[in-house]
């Protein structure tokens, strides 16, 4: 490579280095037709000065500054490379391709031409060359006597996998920490310019690896983040450009997440809550149960989280906390089985970390054994414990009723001979129902055995085990008692009918001697009746009527008549007293009657005639009227 400063026709040139991977000496003859087969694009580089013409046209190769003159009406750059395949050649201005017009022309041997060259002509060329094996570029500075010219990219650049990496100031650099990072200010300027270095608006020592326009970044760290500013200056003038410099961290796992441990402090003891990691975790929970699931990630800048099932987006019903870092499954039984993953993303890599929930299932369990059902002899059983579990805790039964029961087999137990003991039968009806009797049972010793036969044995046997039951005792010892009734009293009750009454008696309940006791003691005996039904001529009443009076008005509103209703006994045809009548409706005495417009009434007021029920002067008329005929 040549060196990165050149003296031409008295002036400082910065020359760009080649990309190709060898370069062709200066001596190759190009008129001897040189191949190489499968040969990489390479663009000659010379180093002789620019050619003056004259006054108005100058002709460089590429590797040179050109210095516009007020009078240079044409600048020819020249671009002459080899390789085989033939290489393709195309211009580029400050990074974008050049475009042509009736000015900036494009020769057949592929030089590039600007006539009548201006001050917007100003920049770094770049002629490219390419084939299908590679590419070469070098670069020539076209500028004015005057203010310098900084070479500049607008591209953005990330590295993450390279140790280092080189880009031209004006670029926007992310990159991985401990990569080392240069940045290259190529400057043009007549006369000669001085370089300086700032990051973030602070003047960089010498310290920093500053050397021939290049600043070299080592070991990228967080802590050297920021905007790096080229500074070129000479008498005529100075320019800045600026590369923003961002240290990249892909996403890492944490072993702890600050923001799960406050959300689950406060979704109550019930959710069960789990870290992701990349290896993968797993959780058992309970059916129908909340999950939180976080996702501790950290990166620069922070990582974006997508959360996903089974590798596919959430179709479960969740809720998203924490900026996304905390996935809350509502209800896990819609998601029985799976695997449940974040995905941290940020510019520098990607992190997927997982875990797995696995539901406790519902269980019906017959480990345990109810007590035997005896203590001896050859029925004893045990049946086994039906008992619900969920993770081996013992829980309500309904919870498993869903799921099958387990056959049950009983088991035997304690079978074997019983102790001796005293078997009874049951008593004998009493002898008497009142006033004391008694009742006796069977009292025998015997041992029921294994085999379920039983063996009579000696009473001495039983009485050492138990005192030996009675076999008799009194009963019914109540006195007996019955019902008495007085004699019935007169048919004079209240009548209920035609000739119909009611007559009454005392019932008294009593021993057999004739002592009063208490109703209560007869209340398992038939009780007599105390009332019953009677003939009496005192009831054969009727309810007499007399005919209606006349009505006291012939219409309006206002008009009754009345009757004479009375209680009288049937035979004498007396008047008795009315509650005698009264099994029978009472009938009305009296209604009203000629209920029917006045038409030809009239109103007496003051001697003056109005019609009955007319107004005058607007008022209602109230007073005392008059009926025709009275």
């Amino acid at each position: 490579e040549y060196p990165l400063h050149r003296h031409v026709s008295g002036f400082t040139s910065s020359l760009r280095t080649s990309s190709a991977e060898a370069f062709l000496p200066t001596s190759v003859d190009l008129a001897n037709g040189l191949r190489r087969p499968h040969q990489k694009p390479a663009i000659l580089r010379k180093i002789s000065a620019a050619q003056q013409l004259s006054a108005s046209e100058v002709v460089t190769h590429l590797g040179q500054t050109v210095v516009l003159a007020s009078g240079t009406l044409s600048v020819l750059l020249h671009c002459e490379a080899v390789g085989n395949p033939k290489p393709t050649i195309s211009w580029a201005k400050n990074g974008d391709e050049v475009k042509y017009n009736d000015r900036i022309l494009l020769q057949p041997d592929d030089s590039l031409q600007i006539l009548a060259p201006v001050e917007a002509d100003v920049g770094f060329y770049a002629c490219n060359a390419s084939n299908a094996l590679g590419s070469d570029s070098v670069s020539i500075a076209v500028t004015l006597a005057g203010k310098p010219l900084i070479k500049a990219s607008r591209t953005t650049v990330i590295n993450t996998e390279l140790p280092a990496v080189t880009v031209d100031i004006g670029s926007t650099v992310k990159t991985i920490q401990r990569a080392n990072v240069t940045i290259s200010c190529q400057v043009a300027g007549v006369p000669e310019a001085e370089v300086t270095w700032f990051k973030n608006k602070v003047k960089l020592s010498s310290a920093h690896h500053l050397h021939d326009g290049l600043l070299l970044i080592a070991n990228v760290s967080l802590s050297d983040q920021g905007l790096y500013s080229c500074k070129a200056a000479n008498l005529r003038g100075e320019v800045t450009e600026s590369s923003q410099l961002l240290v990249l961290e892909p996403p890492r796992p944490l072993p702890y997440l600050e923001d799960l441990t406050a959300v689950f402090s406060s979704a109550g003891t019930s959710t069960r809550s789990v870290l992701t990691s990349p290896s993968g975790t797993k959780m058992t929970v309970s059916p129908g149960s909340s999950a939180l699931i976080g996702c501790a990630v950290d990166g620069h800048p922070t990582p974006n989280i997508t959360w996903l099932y089974s590798g596919e987006p959430l179709s479960v019903q969740h809720r998203l906390l924490a900026a996304g870092r905390i996935l809350q499954i509502l209800n896990v039984s819609d998601a029985p089985d799976g695997e449940f993953s974040c995905l941290a993303q940020n510019e520098a890599g990607s992190l997927t970390q997982k875990t797995s929930l696995a539901i406790q299932e519902y269980r019906w369990s017959v480990d345990k054994l109810m007590a035997c059902s005896a203590s001896c002899g050859h029925k004893g059983v045990q049946l086994p414990q039906l008992r619900c579990l969920l993770d081996g805790a013992e829980v309500n039964i309904s919870h498993c009723k869903e799921k099958p029961k387990p056959a049950l087999q009983p088991i035997a137990c304690n079978r074997r001979d019983c102790p001796s003991r005293w078997m009874v039968t049951s008593w004998s009806p009493c002898t008497r129902s009142c006033s004391g009797g008694i009742q006796m049972r069977r009292v025998t010793c015997q041992r029921l055995t294994a085999k379920g036969s039983s063996v009579p044995m000696s009473n001495e046997a039983c009485a050492q085990v138990s005192k030996r039951p009675v076999d008799t005792q009194n009963c019914n010892r109540q006195p007996c008692v019955e019902w008495v009734a007085s004699s019935w009293g007169q048919c004079n009750g209240p009548c209920i009918g035609p000739r119909l009454a009611v007559q009454h008696r005392q019932i008294f309940c009593q021993t057999k001697d004739g002592t009063s006791v208490s109703s209560d003691q007869c209340s398992a005996l038939p009780r007599p009746l105390s009332t019953q039904n009677c003939w009496t001529d005192i009831c054969g009443v009727h309810w007499r009527v007399s005919l209606w009076t006349v009505c006291t008005a012939t219409c309006g509103n206002y008009g009754f008549q009345s009757r004479r209703v009375d209680c009288v006994h049937v035979r004498t045809n007396k008047p008795v007293l009315e509650h005698h009548c009264a099994w029978r409706p009472r009938p009305a005495n009296w209604q009203r009657c000629n209920i029917t417009p006045c038409e030809n009434s009239t109103l007496l007021r003051g001697g003056e005639a109005v019609p009955c029920g007319g107004r005058k002067e607007g008022r209602a008329i109230s007073q005392k009227c008059i009926t025709e005929p009275c």
